[in-house]
């Protein structure tokens, strides 16, 4: 195989130009918004990814994205680019006044990252609105502040890609070029995709959705997203919602890249009905286990997290710590404020049937269930606060009265005589004590109910949470086994109510909830196995469908997962709420070997494993690119699946995970995910929901297609030709 092509690139970026690239050794620049910039979830993916990805690449992978000065005053150390090619193609840009932060992205890892002030591009607005509609046919209101950001930022991406590319051609005459991948995260980095392919610039390149934008907005409605997903009217219900520019956008990205991927089965499988294109293969989402290893202490830190939440609960419980503190569970979930597309509203009508399966059984048991998500709020609560206080002046109070206690203790043991009485409780507590102490249990006293809500809300009367809770009537009365509480904020260290850390909350809690209906990938029911924390999903979200297919009977490895595919919302809710029934009704013994069994699952969801799939699919973007460096007999389903068989785990090695070809330890194989999820261009079909016959009368606000024969209207993102025109 040779190193170097000559020829065309065959999907039709160069449309017959002749390219000569170097295959190996080649350069890779992944392109997303949230490069040292934390916004959300793809902020967690990069950052996690780097490590892997860095080690394979050197310093010939590089991080683009958008400036963010404050982020990057702490998190970027500038440098001198050293390839010359580089160092040309930022001075370039700068010369024409963009402004652009070459460093070390300091975070394991310390990946190369290009940091391009948007705000110096957007004197060129106007003209690149103009370009964009009559290269892509993409419309772009003026009053869209993301669209524009996400254009002015495309633009300048092309433009280095155009720069560096032409530099490439600069070098040395005796230095071979290399070949250069592109990678995309999401449509708000998209914009370049398009404009690559239509000014014939020579990378190759690959788009990934983790989340399609029509999707979002169609589940976040009560709409029966999954069983009419292939009949919806993309363009009609892209434009109701205000959306159709950005749909465009992604769209265009979706059909311009040389290799379109997705972060699960389940969103492969929207993304073939909403984007209309099959994505190529899978990248799940993997973690960096080494920050959340423990090794054999996990099961400490969790003890020592779960003492830091106990804390908490008894000063918000104040005058109502009514329930044994060994005999209470903590649950949770957290996310963004998505009421129905992380499942809210099912946890909390499940936790209210719990309460009603746990009260008739005569269970001792407590669940107290934390909803964490950031809401609109305008303060604390004053009776959050006071019960913080009211805690924390008993501890103080106590701990004078043990010090004071221990000295007379000690004074009354050196005066003691033979004859003598052993001293008892009447000669170590002072009258004064128990004055101080009284004051302190009379303080605790409490006429109301503990509130279910740390804070004041903006809009309380309408919050859904609050609302639903209010329905259900879990208002954390005395009668109640599960009791409730809603912080409508991240949590961190300096929480004045609750300090503690997101990871050391989790350690600290006996099971996460997710009960999601839109969840492309999901990482917090990742972070729970990482820490050895059983959790809840469904088969609706990409972690889910993942673990299910994975792992043979998942639940007994901590991982529960609701049907939310094929049963309705009245038998889901039942078999959510029976699944924390049943774990409630464990021993703690079982809990521990529970956890045990969890945190064992935490190489399946190493980067060490997932970033295989990243391989694969920047080799067979490299493939369709300069196809002519291969062999001629390439069967593309060779990248995401196989039939490979599997090595079984050795009889040394104590029980692990089993898949479904029998028994086997996580640490045998280089990618278990490689054979035991079969990712072939075709498999992600086994995702589809059962057939059912469309109604009549179709009781949701939709614009549907009627089924048709043959191929229908393109989007203006997806001219007729395939192309971008």
């Amino acid at each position: 195989m040779s190193e170097t092509v000559t020829g065309a690139h065959t999907n039709g970026t160069l449309d017959g130009r002749s390219s000569d690239r170097e295959i190996k050794g080649h350069l890779l620049f992944e392109i997303a918004t949230e490069v040292a910039n934390r916004v959300g979830g793809i902020y967690s993916v990069i950052k996690s990814k780097a490590p892997v990805t860095t080690a394979e690449y050197g310093d010939k992978y590089t991080l683009i994205g958008p400036l963010n000065r404050a982020s990057a005053a702490v998190e970027v150390e500038p440098l001198t680019p050293t390839n010359p090619e580089l160092a040309a193609t930022i001075a370039s840009m700068q010369k024409r006044g963009i402004q652009l932060l070459y460093g070390r992205w300091l975070i394991e890892g310390a990946p190369r990252v290009l940091l391009i002030d948007t705000k110096t591009g957007y004197q060129f607005l106007d003209e690149w609105k103009s370009d964009l509609w009559n290269v892509a046919g993409i419309p772009s209101p003026p009053g869209d502040d993301e669209t524009n950001e996400a254009i002015v930022f495309g633009y300048l991406v092309a433009w280095f890609l155009g720069e560096i590319e032409t530099n490439m051609g600069q070098f040395v005459c005796h230095e071979k070029k290399k070949a250069i991948i592109a990678h995309f995260h999401e449509w708000l980095a998209g914009v370049a995709l398009p404009l690559t392919k239509r000014r014939r610039i020579d990378v190759t390149t690959i788009f990934t959705t983790h989340a399609t934008l029509l999707g979002r907005y169609l589940c976040a409605g009560s709409v029966d997203f999954y069983n009419n997903l292939q009949w919806f009217d993309v363009d009609a219900e892209a434009g109701k919602r205000g959306i159709y520019h950005r749909y465009c956008i992604e769209r265009a990205a979706t059909h311009s890249a040389d290799v379109f991927t997705t972060v699960s089965h389940i969103t492969a499988y929207e993304s073939e009905h909403l984007l209309k294109r099959k994505p190529d293969g899978v990248l799940p989402n993997g973690l960096n286990v080494k920050k959340f290893s423990a090794m054999h202490e996990f099961q400490n830190l969790h003890s020592q997290a779960k003492e830091k939440i106990s804390d908490f609960v008894r000063g918000h419980f104040h005058g109502h710590n009514d329930f044994d503190p060994e005999n209470t569970l903590y649950f949770f979930t957290a996310g963004r404020y998505e009421y129905r597309n992380k499942g809210v509203d099912m946890f909390i009508e499940s936790l209210a049937r719990l309460n009603h399966k746990l009260k008739v059984s005569g269970s001792k048991t407590t669940i107290v269930a934390f909803l964490i998500m950031p809401a609109q709020t305008n303060s604390l609560s004053v009776e959050s606060l006071k019960g913080q206080a009211v805690i924390k002046s008993l501890h103080d109070t106590v701990d004078v009265i043990t010090k004071s206690i221990g000295k007379r203790l000690i004074d009354r043991c050196l005066q003691w005589k033979d004859g003598d009485d052993v001293p008892d409780e009447k000669d170590l507590l002072s009258s004064a004590d128990k004055i101080a102490l009284k004051r302190r249990l009379f303080a605790m006293r409490r006429h109301n109910l503990p509130p279910i809500v740390t804070h004041n809300m903006v809009n309380d009367a309408e919050d859904p949470v609050l609302n639903q809770l209010r329905r259900v009537q879990l208002y954390n009365q005395h009668s109640d086994r599960v009791k409730v509480i809603f912080h409508p904020e991240f949590l961190n260290a300096s929480n004045p109510i609750f300090p503690i850390d997101y990871d050391d909350f989790v350690r600290g809690t006996h099971m996460g909830v997710f009960a999601s209906y839109y969840e492309p990938w999901g990482y917090t029911p990742a972070e729970c196995t990482v820490m050895g924390v059983p959790s809840i999903t469904t088969n609706l979200s990409g972690f889910g469908c993942y673990m299910e297919e994975l792992i043979e009977n998942a639940s007994d490895y901590g991982i529960y997962i609701v049907d939310r595919r094929t049963k309705g919302v009245d038998d889901s809710v039942n078999q959510l709420s029976q699944f924390m029934f049943d774990f409630a009704g464990k021993s703690r013994r079982q809990r521990i070997n529970q956890r045990n069994r969890t945190e064992r699952l935490s190489d399946l969801l190493d980067w060490k494993r997932m970033g295989m799939e990243y391989v694969k699919a920047r080799q067979l973007a490299l493939r369709r690119a300069y196809p002519s460096c291969y062999d001629d007999n390439f069967d593309e389903s060779y990248f995401f699946g196989g039939d490979e068989p599997k090595l079984s785990r050795p009889l040394s090695v104590p029980g692990s995970p089993r898949d479904r070809s029998g028994l086997m330890t996580p640490g045998d194989f280089g990618s278990l995910q490689e054979g035991a999820e079969g990712l072939s261009t075709e498999d992600y079909i086994a995702w589809k929901l059962p057939e059912e016959e469309e109604q009549d009368d179709f009781f949701f606000p939709l614009t549907l297609k009627t089924p048709k024969r043959g191929v229908g209207p393109h989007s203006p993102a997806e001219p007729a030709n395939g192309t971008v025109t």
